[in-house]
C-alpha cells in the first residue's frame, strides 16, 4: 500500500539561525534547505517562512531578494535595542517568536508535518 502524500511547511527564525552556526561554526544554507525537503519521497513542501530582523528596512535587501526568489515568504521586523542589567550591555533583538505562532496557527489547515529551525 503507498505511502501517503504529507504536506510539509518550514519555519526559520533566521535571526537565531545566524547566531546559532556562528557560535558552533557551521552555516545553514536556505537554499539546501527546501532542496533536501523537496527531494524527500511522499512530501510536498507547501510553505517556507523565514524570520529576521532589521536595523532598518532596507537592511538584507539583497539576501531578503534571495530568500524569496528560492521561494521563502520572508517576514521581518524593526530590532529594538535592549539595556542587559546583568551585564551592562546593549542587544537588539527583534523577538519574532509570536509572529513564527501566528503564522503556524493561521496556515495550520495547509500541513501535516512541520518543521521549525531556530537557534534559541
Amino acid at each position: 500500500m503507498p505511502c501517503s502524500q504529507k504536506r510539509l511547511s518550514i519555519f526559520v527564525d533566521g535571526n537565531n539561525m545566524f547566531y546559532a552556526q556562528q557560535k558552533n561554526g557551521w552555516f545553514f544554507d536556505p537554499r539546501r534547505v527546501l532542496d533536501y525537503f523537496k527531494d524527500e519521497p511522499n512530501v510536498t513542501l507547501v510553505n517556507a517562512f523565514w524570520y529576521t530582523g532589521l536595523k532598518d528596512p532596507q537592511d538584507q535587501r539583497g539576501f531578503r531578494d534571495a530568500l524569496i526568489s528560492l521561494g521563502y515568504t520572508v517576514r521581518t521586523k524593526i530590532l529594538k535595542e535592549y539595556y542587559d542589567d546583568n551585564s551592562g550591555r546593549y542587544s537588539q533583538k527583534a523577538n519574532l517568536d509570536i509572529e513564527i505562532v501566528i503564522d503556524m496557527f493561521n496556515t495550520v489547515d495547509q500541513y501535516d508535518r512541520v518543521i521549525l529551525f531556530s537557534g534559541d
